[in-house]
């Protein structure tokens, strides 16, 4: 498990991680994710889950502090 407090403005890194699926919660703020080539609006309450592999980042498209929690099996290297 991670938590994240994303600067407006800011995007993170974007990546995946084969063989690990993953579930991102956002606690406050809203912003928009991208999963492969989709990217959609998420806000307070949101959770998506991010299947096996798939490339995943999100971005914080307002002028507040967006902050998520991913929720994972395993280390991260990131």
């Amino acid at each position: 498990t991670s938590i994240t407090e994303l600067n407006p403005s800011f995007s993170t890194t974007g990546h995946n991680h084969p063989g690990q699926e993953e579930v991102y919660i956002f606690k406050s703020g809203e912003g928009e994710m991208q999963i492969n080539e989709k990217r959609f609006k998420v806000k307070e309450g949101d959770i998506i889950f991010v299947e096996d592999g798939d490339f995943h980042r999100v971005h914080n498209t307002s002028t507040r502090v967006l902050e998520f929690i991913c929720v994972f099996d395993g280390v991260r290297s990131h």
